[in-house]
């Protein structure tokens, strides 16, 4: 089966497409889906199909033990697919095509995507999308114009003897600090290479079990 996975609420679209046998059942595919997109697998999360739940079975839902062939998902269908379900990440899930496995291809593949998986416990899309207009905004702006001022006294004018002063130090310290914090927020990037090759590691099959 091709299918294509998006996050809801996210705005460039944050988006992946894949293969996967269609004797996959909705646990593998849960860990399927947390390759592809890049999340840790350390939340509880549901399929909602059919006005039933399938996942975590500390939310009473039903087994996700059941194959997609066996739910007999037409083209065209869709469903929505939710990971942590304290601040839920929606993804809606699409079934694109059903088609020949090629021989010697691997499957599960990832064949496309676009889009920065968003960092865990972030809050949420509102958290999420709060923390990617901080990365541009202008207290992000003065502590780049700090680290470079510093920086170049340092190495420009060859005085590192400025890092000797106290508030100097600090000032640094604390830009340093911030950026990163700045750049986790932006999140996982994506790679169609790197998620083939965790696909092929397995890693999947570890992270469907993971709660």
């Amino acid at each position: 089966m091709q299918i294509k996975v998006w996050l809801i609420g996210i705005s460039p679209m944050v988006w992946r497409r894949f293969l996967v046998p269609n004797t996959c059942t909705l646990r593998e595919l849960h860990g399927v889906i947390q390759v592809v997109m890049g999340w840790e697998g350390i939340h509880l999360y549901q399929f909602c199909l059919r006005s039933r739940r399938y996942g975590s079975c500390e939310i009473s839902a039903s087994s996700p033990d059941v194959t997609l062939a066996g739910l007999r998902l037409r083209e065209g269908a869709r469903f929505v697919y939710e990971y942590d379900l304290n601040i839920p990440w929606r993804h809606e899930i699409r079934i694109e095509d059903h088609l020949p496995g090629e021989p010697g291809k691997a499957y599960p593949r990832c064949t496309g995507g676009d889009g920065t998986c968003p960092p865990e416990d972030c809050g949420g899309p509102g958290g999420y999308l709060a923390g990617q207009d901080e990365a541009s905004s202008l207290d992000a702006l003065e502590d780049l114009h700090t680290m470079a001022d510093i920086l170049r006294t340092v190495v420009i004018e060859r005085r590192p003897e400025v890092l000797d002063d106290q508030d100097t130090r600090w000032q640094l310290e604390d830009a340093v600090d911030r950026s990163r914090a700045r750049e986790r927020a932006r999140g996982q990037p994506f790679t169609r290479r790197s998620v083939n090759a965790r696909l092929r590691k397995g890693e999947h099959l570890n992270l469907m079990h993971q709660q």
